[in-house]
């Protein structure tokens, strides 16, 4: 990678050219001729190709066919109608290259106005592009866990039970606003078990006031495991009534580790002491400004946060060995997985075995045998599930290839019960089981 100087000399180049077709009276900037969108899209590429190396933008492309490989497989196999994705990663899956230029679009249109400074545009899209790469390369680790632990039990029959229209969410955005934390899949094992998945899941709750935002401010300064797994079907892990810990207990918690050094990496969390703001403190900070309030209330910078404490330190710089620790101790799951895309060393794997944290690692994407470990210990958990002959009607029918509601259902069953009356008054009488549909 070039030094900043022979960086900030190639950008200089570049926005002088693009300055000669791009007009930017009144803050508006306008491109004369197709030149001048061709120069600032160059503009973003040198950032990219700086900070991005092309090995890595290369990687991160065949680990993505990987992924959609797995995704179109473990849905079609366990009866899913496919995979929904976040706006952010899938933007990401689609072209990484064109991902990471939107992450310069604010920058650089400051720049085209002289509001920014070639270093500072510089350090800006450092930051933008390593945070935004690196997000997505772990998420994109993650989804592949989960969609081949997905896929190696369809393999061996296990079907869709949620969600019912079969559409596997791998993103979280607005289904929490009911004040509950759905699942983002349950399965049916072929021996009749179920387990629920959920994915990066302990988020903040709805909230329309004070009292409200107070009840559920435990789920703002949680701390958020990758996979957790349940036995049986869970719809809603909240748990309020709980002081230390605002969700259920999970069977199965599986942490995702993609980087190499990742046991020797620390970063900071938040503490569940962190003061909850009341709604109307809250809404003048959005009103000030939406991200600096909302950082504010998160507590992402030491500054900001001393202002929501009370006295008692609401941030803990860990090492993210500790971390695990802490997970397993905080969430007391009945096993706890990391799954490691590198070999780690004997001394770290060790320390986390101790703590009864079992270590799979080589885990690269694409080698489904380390999977096989995780698989496993899902199906140890799946617990059968007393369901409504509603809800077993409509899986038998989906296994037939009839995808249909529980109230269409109903509806159906109501006038074949209407066409076969003297079957079902014997069927309820218990004279006879009638003929059958």
């Amino acid at each position: 990678m070039s030094g900043n100087g022979d960086v900030e000399a190639k950008l200089s180049k570049l926005l002088s050219q693009a300055r000669r077709h791009v007009s930017t009276s009144r803050g508006k900037v306008v491109y004369r001729d197709s030149s001048g969108e061709a120069l600032v899209e160059s503009i973003k590429d040198l950032m990219v190709e700086t900070f991005i190396n092309t090995g890595e933008l290369s990687q991160a492309m065949e680990w993505i066919s990987i992924l959609e490989h797995v995704l179109a497989e473990s849905s079609k196999l366990v009866g899913g109608s496919g995979w929904s994705l976040s706006k952010e990663f899938k933007s990401f899956m689609a072209d990484p290259r064109a991902h990471m230029r939107k992450k310069l679009f604010n920058y650089t249109f400051d720049l085209l106005r002289g509001k920014m400074g070639l270093s500072d545009y510089v350090e800006k899209s450092r930051q933008a592009l390593t945070t935004s790469f690196k997000t997505n390369i772990r998420t994109l680790y993650q989804s592949w866990v989960l969609a081949s632990t997905v896929y190696l039990l369809g393999l061996e029959g296990a079907k869709i039970v949620y969600p019912e229209h079969g559409q596997i969410m791998l993103e979280r955005s607005g289904k929490q606003k009911a004040g509950i934390i759905p699942p983002n899949i349950v399965l049916r094992l072929i021996d009749g078990g179920e387990v629920s998945f959920y994915f990066e899941a302990p988020r903040p709750l709805g909230w329309e006031d004070t009292s409200d935002l107070k009840r559920v401010w435990k789920l703002y300064v949680s701390l958020r495991p990758d996979i957790m797994i349940y036995s049986g079907r869970v719809l809603n892990i909240v748990n309020l009534s709980n002081p230390e810990i605002p969700i259920m207990r999970p069977d199965i918690i599986v942490e995702c580790k993609e980087l190499k050094d990742w046991h020797l990496r620390a970063r900071t969390i938040r503490g569940p002491r962190a003061k909850p703001l009341t709604a109307e403190e809250w809404m003048s900070r959005w009103i000030a400004g939406l991200w600096e309030g909302l950082g504010e209330a998160l507590g992402v910078s030491r500054e900001q946060l001393g202002e929501l404490l009370t006295g008692a330190k609401g941030g803990v710089r860990v090492t993210e060995v500790d971390l695990l620790n802490m997970y397993r101790r905080t969430f007391n799951p009945n096993k706890f997985i990391v799954v490691s895309r590198f070999k780690v060393d004997a001394n770290t794997k060790n320390k986390l075995e101790a703590e009864d944290i079992r270590v799979v690692d080589e885990a690269d994407i694409g080698d489904l045998k380390a999977i096989e470990q995780v698989a496993g210990e899902v199906k140890l958990i799946a617990k059968p599930e007393r369901e409504d002959p509603i809800s077993g009607l409509m899986l038998h029918l989906k296994t037939l290839g009839i995808n249909v509601g529980p109230e269409e259902l109903e509806k159906a069953l109501a006038e074949l019960a209407y066409r076969r009356i003297e079957e079902l008054i014997q069927i309820i009488s218990g004279d006879g089981a009638g003929g059958g549909i």
